[in-house]
């Protein structure tokens, strides 16, 4: 078995960078982790997220709005803050600190149902 092993808030850019960064830390057939890194960024107006697993994710530093359909008010995270996003529950990220990274963890999972 290998083992693997790291830091978190290693490698974080220094400035904000062009794009969000995804960072894949662990994969495995039915399950995922990743360090997403955001300064600045939002989902595109318009468009939402929509994906066919499961998501339970953290904000680990910044800040962050999250709006998910059918909600009234966008989420205010905060670090420590954590969401369990089922399968096809669409969402986007409304904005994230302009002034320094805002650090997810995101673990990634097939939909209950789905890994039989």
């Amino acid at each position: 078995m290998e083992i693997t092993s790291g830091n978190l808030f290693t490698v974080l850019p220094a400035a904000p960078p062009a794009c969000e960064l995804s960072d894949v830390l662990v994969h495995r057939p039915r399950w995922k982790v990743e360090r997403i890194t955001s300064w600045g960024h939002a989902t595109a107006p318009g468009e939402w997220f929509d994906q066919d697993t499961d998501e339970w994710v953290v904000l680990l530093a910044g800040a962050a709005r999250l709006l998910i359909e059918g909600e009234p008010t966008t989420r205010e995270l905060v670090p420590g803050d954590w969401v369990f996003l089922a399968a096809r529950m669409r969402h986007r990220v409304e904005w994230t600190d302009t002034t320094r990274p805002t650090v997810w963890l995101a673990f990634h999972t097939l939909a209950s149902g789905r890994d039989t």
